[in-house]
């Protein structure tokens, strides 16, 4: 007699793997003037704020974290300078990295042991995840 009380556990759901888009957004920091209106149109928060050369509070840059990036073109169409650029995902990480002159993502791997790249991990503009005090 087989006990009725008792079910087994249905199979577990395989995990997917998080698909990439076909293009991410990468700035060229080079050209942006930290205007922040790219952040105002982001669905995703994926651009983030950089302090400027030598921390200057009215000369700021973005970066976009590329592992969020969802690939929607906003933040290019309302870019004011056109510093921001659609890439191939298979070719965003290298050219963000040519591209980045300071980052706020220092674990990302994309930007690890990129030379000419300024971590910035402290300073006195709040950095993302940080709160004024």
């Amino acid at each position: 007699m087989a006990d009725q009380g008792v079910r087994p556990a249905p199979p577990a759901a395989p995990v997917k793997a998080k698909k990439r888009p076909k293009e991410l957004a990468v700035v060229n920091q080079a050209g942006c003037t930290g205007c922040e209106v790219c952040i105002e149109f982001c669905p995703v928060d994926c651009i983030l704020t950089v302090p400027g050369p030598e921390y200057d509070q009215h000369k700021k840059l973005v970066e976009i974290d590329l592992d969020i990036c969802i690939g929607c073109k906003l933040c290019v169409k309302y870019c004011p300078w056109d510093t921001i650029e659609m890439i191939p995902s298979a070719e965003s990480l290298r050219t963000a990295s040519g591209w980045t002159q300071r980052s706020v993502l220092p674990d990302a791997e994309w930007i690890q042991n990129v030379p000419g790249v300024e971590i910035v991990r402290e300073g006195p503009l709040p950095l993302p995840g940080t709160k004024k005090t």
